[in-house]
Parts: C-alpha cells; sequence; structure tokens
C-alpha cells in the first residue's frame, strides 16, 4: 500500500493551468481526487479543440469547412447547429453565415489590412450527423471559445473533484467569487459575481482599430459593439453566455435590454456611456458586500 504523501497529493490535491488558447489566455483550476490528471486532461481537451475549430489554421476542420464547403467533424457540427439555433432566436443579429467579415474584421483589427469589411453575406447551411454542408464561410468563433469551456469543464468534473475554466471572458461556473473586468483600463471591477451560472463578457475594450472591434450586427450591416461592456450568466452553458454577450453588444441599447429581459434562465449587466444596465434578476449573481 502506498502511504506516502506524494500518493496523496496525486490521489487528492489542488492543480492549476494557464496557457494561450483561443487567441486569449485559458486558466484551469481543478481541486479534489486526481485533480492533476484532470487539469491536465481539461488542458488537452481545450487544446484538440482549438486545433480542430480555429478557422485561421489551414488544417483545422473549421478552416476545411470554409474552404471545401463540406467537413465531417462532430465538433464542428454541434456548434453549427447551436448557431443556427440563435440565427433564428435572435432575428439574424446573431449570424454564422459571415465567416469572411469575422475573418476581414480580425486581420483588420491585427493591422494586417487597412480596410474593415464593408459588406455582409447570405447563405445555406445544412447539418446531417457529423457531416455539415455550407455554401458561404462560417464564422464559429462566436460560439467556440463558450464550447471549448464546456467541453474542458467537463474533462474536469467526476466524483469528488470539481474545478473551474476560463477562456479569456467565458467561465465555467465559478467555484467562488469572481470580478468583471472594467472597460476602463482601471483596476476596480465592475463587480463581483458570486454565481452558480456560466459567464461570458463582451466589448470592444480589449481590441480595437479605430472604434472598430469583433462585434458585428448583420442586420443592420453595423461594426462594432454599441456598449462600453456586456456581461451575461447564462443556466444552460458557457455557448449561450458567449453568444448572447454578443448578441447584446451588437444590439442598440433598448433593444438589447429587451432580449436580456425576454431570454429564459439568463441575465445581463450592459454599460452604456458609463451607465449600468442590468435585468431584474442579475442582482442575485451578484456578492453582497
Amino acid at each position: 500500500m502506498r502511504g506516502s504523501l506524494a500518493s496523496v497529493t496525486e490521489r487528492f490535491g489542488d492543480a492549476h493551468r494557464e496557457f494561450g488558447c483561443c487567441d486569449t489566455t485559458f486558466r484551469i483550476q481543478a481541486t479534489g481526487i486526481r485533480a492533476d490528471a484532470a487539469a491536465t486532461a481539461a488542458r488537452e481537451t481545450a487544446e484538440s479543440l482549438e486545433a480542430q475549430l480555429n478557422a485561421f489554421d489551414e488544417a483545422s476542420a473549421a478552416s476545411r469547412l470554409n474552404r471545401e464547403g463540406e467537413v465531417a467533424n462532430e465538433h464542428v457540427a454541434r456548434i453549427v447547429r447551436r448557431g443556427l439555433e440563435y440565427n433564428d432566436r435572435t432575428g439574424g443579429v446573431f449570424d454564422i453565415h459571415q465567416g469572411r467579415v469575422e475573418h476581414d474584421l480580425k486581420t483588420f483589427s491585427r493591422g494586417d489590412s487597412e480596410t474593415p469589411p464593408t459588406a455582409f453575406d447570405t447563405g445555406t447551411v445544412r447539418v446531417s450527423g457529423s457531416h455539415v454542408t455550407t455554401d458561404v464561410e462560417l464564422d464559429l468563433n462566436g460560439l467556440a471559445k463558450g464550447y471549448i469551456v464546456d467541453r474542458a469543464s467537463e474533462a474536469i468534473t467526476g466524483l469528488g473533484r470539481r474545478g473551474f475554466v476560463s477562456g479569456g471572458g467565458d467561465m465555467s461556473p465559478p467555484t467562488g467569487p469572481i470580478a468583471i473586468e472594467s472597460p476602463y483600463g482601471d483596476d476596480t471591477p465592475l463587480k463581483i459575481l458570486d454565481t452558480d451560472w456560466y459567464v461570458a463578457t463582451s466589448g470592444g475594450y480589449r481590441r480595437s482599430r479605430d472604434g472598430t472591434d469583433h462585434v458585428y450586427d448583420p442586420t443592420t450591416e453595423s461594426l462594432g459593439s454599441r456598449h462600453e461592456s456586456v456581461t451575461v450568466v447564462a443556466r444552460r452553458d458557457c455557448m449561450e453566455a458567449d453568444a448572447l454577450a454578443t448578441t447584446l453588444a451588437a444590439l442598440p441599447l433598448v433593444e438589447a435590454r429587451d432580449v436580456a429581459a425576454e431570454w429564459e434562465r439568463l441575465e445581463a449587466l450592459i454599460v452604456h456611456d458609463g451607465v449600468f444596465h442590468t435585468t431584474e434578476g442579475f442582482d442575485t449573481h451578484v456578492l453582497d458586500t
């Protein structure tokens, strides 16, 4: 029988991982039985999925789909199904058909091109099992990071173990209080959350160039987030929080507030012109101070 301290630590303890993924920093924390192995499995899951879903990697399944018009990949298929759901539920504001626009926006924000995109696309996408076909380039980035957080979180979960995954502003249910980063460049958080729901934050303050960022609204053909910051907590999963944070960031204030208020099992904080706008139940997810 092994009775050393090292074997006890291997079976029960804390483990942390920090690494680059999805053009941001991922942080993984696992506590409990075989925490170290679980944290390693979660990182491997995240990196494997990034390799399949990164549209800027020519070898990825997402890139092959956009290049060849079809691909067989269960993860791409799941994301496309959810993307089509949100396209329908948001009246086209969340639109995965804009892969060319997303690509051109990213190259512009990186300084690799001098002009942002000026036109939006339409097309047809079909999903059958794990097989996806499309006649237009797809933008899966509005869901991919949330999807990766969800799958990495599943890799951590187990009997006698819990964990937390953060990918930039996208998070699995936190295991303790977390701060919402200020978009104003100071160290004072907007709020401290204490929630068992999934969290996502969107806004143009992290990556923008000449007032243009990664957010767009195809229904009005407008570019750029309309608010300083949007934070969403969602009961369903991180994919939903990710998609709705992006959607609300693209909408004018009144419409964003209406969508957030009507969406079931979702609460939101929208910071617009320095004013905090929250849904009725958002404060139930805020730490009392």
